[in-house]
């Protein structure tokens, strides 16, 4: 196989949900000598994100990829040896149990070095703040699928200001009816609309928050 047969049948396999033959082909690739950041960034993850993108049309009902994904990723990303950029602190916001999204976030975060700590769905305020306050994270996430939860992240927002952890945590916000003009009303530091530009934009907040800081 040419290495751009092996990259569309990780793309379409892991598609279909077919475990066993994604991690063939990747322990094919590896034997090839194939870069581990192609198979990652130019297969596995878009195809992820097209997962993604039909569970929340409602044309897959159960994402089985997803949660078979990150054992197929992390031997690729031991092999490629991704240097850790920081940690990650993801919820979906109160009221809300939507998770698709935040789940194919996390993997991606992850496959870029952050150590993701995943709170899970329906979380209020201060579970957010008990974990930003055991774990020192550099970004916290909000994630809301419904209208009616998206007021969450003023609330959430205004917490963390009130326990005296804003200048401390880059907040991040996204889900499905999230715009970059609601991000901004509410004080967030940044939006993404998609799993790939979360993870730039994270990667981006961080360093221009360390870039301000003195040596």
């Amino acid at each position: 196989m040419t290495h751009d047969e092996i990259l569309q049948g990780l793309f379409d396999n892991t598609l279909i949900g077919n475990k066993p033959e994604v991690a063939d082909l990747v322990n094919k690739g590896l034997e090839e000598g194939m870069d581990p950041s192609s198979m990652l960034f130019d297969a596995l993850i878009p195809s992820l994100e097209e997962v993604g993108a039909r569970f929340e049309r409602g044309d897959y009902f159960v994402p089985e990829m997803l949660i078979a994904a990150r054992a197929i990723l992390r031997p690729l990303l031991v092999a490629e040896g991704v240097q850790q950029i920081g940690t990650f602190v993801m919820g979906t916001v109160k009221g809300d149990v939507h998770d698709i999204g935040k789940n194919l976030v996390n993997i991606m975060l992850e496959g870029a070095g952050f150590t993701v700590i995943d709170l899970g769905v329906n979380v209020p305020p201060e579970k957010f703040i008990e974990q930003i306050e055991e774990h020192k994270p550099e970004i916290v996430g909000f994630s809301a699928f419904l209208t009616t939860t998206m007021p969450m992240f003023k609330a959430n927002i205004n917490a963390i200001e009130k326990a005296g952890l804003r200048d401390k945590v880059i907040i991040m916000v996204g889900g499905a009816p999230v715009t970059q003009e609601y991000a901004d009303a509410v004080g967030a530091d940044g939006y993404a609309a998609d799993a790939s530009t979360a993870v730039r934009l994270a990667k981006d907040l961080i360093e221009k928050k360390r870039a301000l800081v003195p040596a």
